[in-house]
């Protein structure tokens, strides 16, 4: 694999480095998760299992990883950090400055351990500015970007039940470390890789900043219809919703032809994209109408066969479901101990022919592997079992 003889030391939590260091571990990099002695919080999360440590959001962002259980303000744990430190090629964590200081994995200490280390430090705000040193998580980015005004149907501001912000900014994150190795690579050099979490919603919402800047347009939230094209919406079927979107010309023609309403191709109200937008509402009722006649399978049978994109509203277990997850391998069955079953994950995002990316391991039970990761670093067995007496792992 890719990142085959990488090693990554994985000390971050929640989602933003997590999923950063397992995605550079689905490309065969050996990551080692350091977590506190009862386990991270982030194993706690969206609990799957009677045990307690089986979190769905630990089982999908902690695959291929060992776990290292460690105490890191114990004393005597700084040299074990030290020498830990000393075989690895990156260091993810997503910590506040200060927490990154006071536990000696700042950038400039880090190199003073390796000189050639990659440091890939994601935050909430970024080092500069007046909310450097503010703590954030995944909503605080998305109410800064601008989305959540802009969401909803209403006055009021809308969330997204997804953490799209931390996602983005583990990907962002492992692309930074990607580029960083290769730079590394070349150069024999290391440096440190920053993203936040505000940078990275700024990322998703920089269109349409963009658009005010220039325009001053002050767009307000629409519901699930289309601000720069329509028909674009989501609408009820006899037996469900779905979405549909149109953008551009071609795909207006073929809907129009769909409804029957082909005096509309010449009407001044939808002759472009933007004013198709601006008059949203009257094709969005229109589309209401007629899928309200059909069943969803109905509604998507037509859509498909006129070429017009279009799927399903579903729910979690839909999804599962899905014939066309199921079939194109988007899903995985994971053996992890304490479950009734194997646990369903979601196989890396990108596939490729020639290097593949690949779950090669399950995420690890809390401090599953600390005892073989200790002797690798050479301590010996009754230094190990010191370090357990005195809590230090």
């Amino acid at each position: 694999m890719v990142l085959n003889g990488v090693r990554v030391i994985d000390m971050g939590r929640f989602i933003a480095g997590p999923m950063c260091a397992a995605m550079l571990g689905d490309l065969g990099a050996d990551v080692i998760r350091v977590e506190r002695i009862e386990g991270g919080d982030d194993r706690f999360q969206y609990l799957t299992g009677p045990r307690g440590d089986n979190g769905a959001c630990f089982l999908q962002w902690n695959r291929n990883k060992r776990s290292l259980t460690l105490d890191p303000m114990a004393e005597g744990a700084r040299d074990i950090l030290r020498r830990l430190i000393a075989t690895a090629d990156v260091v993810v964590a997503n910590l506040p400055r200060e927490g990154l200081l006071q536990l000696g994995i700042d950038y400039a200490s880090l190199k003073t351990i390796r000189p050639d280390i990659i440091l890939v430090h994601p935050s909430a705000f970024g080092d500069r500015g007046p909310y450097a040193d503010r703590l954030g998580l995944d909503g605080i980015g998305q109410a800064m970007s601008g989305m959540n005004h802009l969401s909803g149907f209403g006055a009021e501001p809308t969330k997204s039940f997804a953490s799209w912000v931390d996602c983005t900014t583990a990907m962002l994150s492992a692309y930074g470390a990607l580029a960083a190795l290769m730079h590394r690579r070349e150069t024999g050099k290391g440096q440190l890789v920053s993203t936040n979490l505000l940078r990275s919603a700024l990322n998703v919402s920089s269109f349409l900043l963009t658009e005010q800047a220039l325009t001053g347009r002050n767009r307000v939230a629409s519901g699930n219809r289309s601000q720069s094209s329509c028909p674009a919406d989501t609408v009820r079927t006899r037996d469900g919703w779905i979405m549909l979107q149109c953008v551009g010309q071609a795909l207006y023609k073929r809907w129009a032809r769909l409804m029957g309403e082909e005096h509309w191709l010449t009407d001044p109200r939808f002759r472009t994209d933007e004013l198709r937008a601006e008059h949203g509402e009257i094709l969005s009722e229109r589309t209401a109408r007629w899928a309200a006649e059909r069943t969803t399978a109905q509604a998507l049978e037509q859509l498909a066969a006129a070429r017009i994109p279009g799927a399903p509203v579903l729910s979690p277990q839909q999804v599962l479901e899905d014939p066309h997850v199921r079939a194109g391998g988007y899903l995985t069955e994971v053996d992890y101990p304490g479950l009734p079953r194997p646990a369903t994950l979601v196989t890396p995002g990108a596939e490729l022919s020639a290097t593949p990316a690949a779950i090669r391991m399950r995420a690890p039970t809390i401090g599953e592997h600390t005892d073989s990761i200790l002797a690798e670093l050479g301590y010996a067995d009754e230094e190990i079992a010191d370090f357990r007496r005195r809590k230090i792992v």
